[in-house]
């Protein structure tokens, strides 16, 4: 059997790459089709994806396409449109942003039409009134133009889902999205999450011991923040509030707002002492792991996550996750039991929420052992199986 992949665009690394990953080890010899790949922008990961045949559309002619991927999302249905997949037998689309799911796939000569499974991380967020990576609607100009482009584009993400054969959500907030704005039904199965990977203890120690012969702030207990800097990540509420108390926080990530948040961190840094935050940038995978088994809580500000990977990463490492109580993380959080959760987005709801977590703490409410047993259902192996049952069941 002949598999393709298609992606949005590979030009950052997240919960969405993570998926592509593991659809990758299952079909390792499948190309994957996107829109733009960029290894300089994917910092210590562009390794991982050295050695796949990746194949970009014609937007990467454009002119300053590495600083323009956002606007020139209005031509997302022509890129993916003009790939040619005839003559495979399967091609699954990983699709958010970008309109991956607009591929027109085509009988090649003697063959079937390709099944076409798409793997819905949710429909384009900036379509349907959700928050994005930037906030656009602040500028009047760009408000008014937005919503005259969108509409349009809404009528082509409409038109590229019914093209779509079968429909798999990363989650029931996203499948109840592709009901919703689609009309069409989809098979939940949860992203991929090496869970063996982030509880492995003999990395803990080491990583703990190399955090305590390094500065006074690092070797203090310390919450953490993993995640794009962008609008729709409320980063901006962590860095503000534990600035104000003085709890150490490391932020893992970089993005557009990342000069801003620095600047928050020193102006709300308690009677003009040094901030109590650290960005650390991008990390790479070992890096990030020894992170999450050594920090306190995970602080998880995002709002209505489509699913949210980082609260099961920082589960499967046993600890607990302050996270803002929108979206997918419902479906992964137990609330005083794995996490806290805080709702609305603001700095007051979040100092409320980090009180309580202080007091379950001292309780000892957060067991690691039960933590860490609750993310299996999210484990990649179990990823992988449901996606090849699911496979099997529709290509006969």
């Amino acid at each position: 059997m002949r598999v393709a992949l298609v992606h949005d665009f590979l030009i950052e690394y997240g919960g969405a790459e993570r998926v592509l990953e593991a659809l990758h080890e299952i079909w390792f010899k499948a190309p994957v089709y996107t829109a733009f790949y960029n290894p300089d922008s994917l910092g210590p990961h562009a390794k991982k994806f050295k050695n796949w045949k990746i194949i970009t559309s014609w937007g990467t002619k454009l002119p300053f396409w590495q600083k323009l991927v956002s606007p020139y999302r209005v031509f997302s249905k022509s890129f993916f449109a003009s790939f040619d997949l005839s003559g495979f037998d399967l091609v699954i689309s990983s699709n958010a942003m970008y309109m991956a799911k607009a591929v027109t796939l085509r009988r090649a000569q003697g063959k079937k039409l390709p099944i076409h499974i798409c793997y819905c991380h949710t429909p384009p967020r900036h379509l349907y009134g959700y928050h994005t990576a930037s906030d656009w609607e602040k500028n009047f100009f760009s408000r008014i133009t937005g919503y005259v482009i969108n509409h349009f584009m809404r009528v082509w993400d409409f038109e590229a889902a019914q093209r779509v054969d079968y429909f798999i959500a990363n989650s029931n907030e996203v499948a109840a999205r592709i009901k919703k704005f689609y009309r069409r039904d989809s098979t939940v199965i949860y992203p991929p999450v090496d869970t063996l990977a982030f509880s492995n203890q003999r990395l803990a120690s080491r990583k703990k011991r190399e955090s305590l012969a390094s500065s006074s702030l690092d070797s203090r207990p310390y919450f953490l923040v993993v995640s794009r800097l962008v609008a729709a990540k409320r980063v901006d509420l962590a860095v503000e509030v534990c600035s104000k108390l003085g709890l150490p926080l490391k932020v893992v990530g970089t993005g557009r707002e990342l000069e801003s948040l620095k600047e928050l961190a020193r102006q709300s840094s308690v009677n003009g002492q040094l901030s109590t935050v650290q960005f650390l940038g991008e990390v790479s995978d070992q890096e990030l792991i020894g992170l999450y088994q050594n920090c306190r809580a995970v602080i998880f500000p995002a709002e209505q996550e489509d699913f949210g990977l980082v609260p099961v990463e920082a589960m499967a490492a046993g600890k607990p996750v302050i996270v803002n109580a929108q979206g997918g993380v419902l479906e992964s959080v137990i609330n005083e039991k794995t996490g806290v959760y805080f709702i609305p987005a603001t700095t007051g709801s979040l100092t409320m929420a980090l009180n309580k977590f202080l007091e379950l703490e001292k309780k000892g409410a957060f067991d690691p052992k039960f933590i860490r047993k609750h993310t299996q259902k999210f484990s990649k192996d179990r990823f992988k199986r449901e996606i090849l049952k699911f496979v099997e069941s529709k290509i006969k």
